[in-house]
């Protein structure tokens, strides 16, 4: 084992030895194993200018060793470079400037906003399944016999107890006591047919035999779309919540058309704010909401209480919110102030909105 590591380590200090050579050596062709400068472009044969060919953009200066496969391996599936670098700083202190420059044009020094998401999106829901933080999986359906017989023994307790207060009403001569005697008989009452509405829910009128659950817990209107969905959510609820949580992962993107009709509304009469400028302010804020959750749910592994991060959350979140807006649109604080409560308001929404989706994407 140590000799594999040390065979490891020679070959990562060549690797970056040569690495650093190739980048002093000048322009003409180098061996195999480190950079290809051509004086013409390898891909398409243009003569270079430049560090890159100005007809198909492939780099003049190419490397044949490890390091770069594990850089291109990394470019391949972040393509993010060193863009991350300059676009966290601002993404977390001023992100209404990143959002306002990345519309009027500068594009090559920041991540885009969706690379950007789907990095953040991807990265968080890896560090979930790292702390933990996850859907459980051995959640088994209630039993719905063992819940009817408490119900049963419920009820006949309060038969019981509707039989003492008649048998006092018929002892009492008193006509203040009699009258609170038949108030608590009315509430008796009242309590048992509860219970036997709730006993024909679980197990079933006398005359069908047929449970109505499906009918009356989350389904008001006796669809078979919804009958279907609340059976299976009654079959295997930890399977479901499997679904849900891989359905949110999936399809997050769906959270920016969701929340594009609500900020364009703030400024609809404000022309000069197009659809774009909005769509580049949601998706760079919802990458932001989700390092804050990264780095929420870190804490929380390392012990930090429910209060502490849920506190810690309302407080970051708004506020960036603020910022974000006050920047990217050049707003004064009252019209940023205002906006801000709309747009909290309108969050709530979009998440009802797209829990509803994933519930409808998990009925298949």
């Amino acid at each position: 084992m140590s000799e594999f590591g040390d065979a490891l380590g020679t070959a990562s200090e060549g690797s970056l030895f040569a690495r650093a050579v190739s980048r002093a050596t000048g322009r003409g062709k180098a061996d195999e194993s480190g950079p290809v400068v051509e004086g013409n472009c390898l891909n398409c044969g243009t003569e270079l200018v430049g560090s890159h060919c100005h007809i198909c953009g492939q780099k003049a200066h190419l490397h044949r060793t490890l390091s770069a496969v594990g850089h291109d391996l990394v470019h391949g599936v972040l393509h993010l470079d060193g863009k991350l670098w300059r676009t966290l700083p601002l993404l977390a202190w001023r992100p209404g400037d990143l959002t306002r420059r990345y519309i009027a044009g500068e594009r090559a020094d920041f991540v885009s906003p969706m690379a950007m998401f789907l990095f953040t999106v991807f990265l968080m829901f890896a560090v979930f399944q790292a702390v933990g933080f996850t859907t459980p999986t051995d959640i088994s359906a209630p039993d719905m016999k063992q819940f009817g017989s408490v119900l049963e023994k419920e009820q006949a307790q309060l038969k019981d107890k509707r039989k003492d207060l008649v048998a006092s009403l018929e002892e009492t001569t008193d006509q203040a006591e009699a009258s609170r005697i038949r108030s608590a008989i009315d509430e008796v009452d009242q309590d048992i047919a509860s219970i036997e509405t709730g006993r024909s829910v679980i197990e079933g009128d006398k005359k069908g035999g047929k449970s109505n659950l499906n009918i009356t817990i989350g389904n008001p209107t006796g669809s078979e779309f919804m009958k279907h969905l609340n059976e299976k959510w009654r079959k295997n609820p930890g399977l479901m919540l499997y679904k849900l949580q891989s359905n949110s992962y999936k399809f997050s993107w769906l959270l920016i058309p969701l929340s594009l009709p609500f900020v364009w509304l703030l400024f609809a009469w404000r022309r000069e704010f197009k659809a774009y400028d909005h769509a580049v302010f949601v998706t760079y804020s919802l990458a932001f909401m989700s390092l804050v959750f990264i780095v929420l749910s870190l804490m929380g592994k390392i012990g930090v209480g429910l209060p502490w991060l849920f506190t810690i959350f309302s407080t970051i979140a708004p506020l960036h919110i603020y910022r974000q807006l006050k920047q990217a649109y050049g707003l004064s604080r009252w019209s940023t102030i205002w906006r801000l409560i709309v747009l909290l308001f309108a969050i709530f929404v979009v998440i009802a909105l797209f829990l509803q989706i994933l519930l409808f994407l998990g009925a298949f």
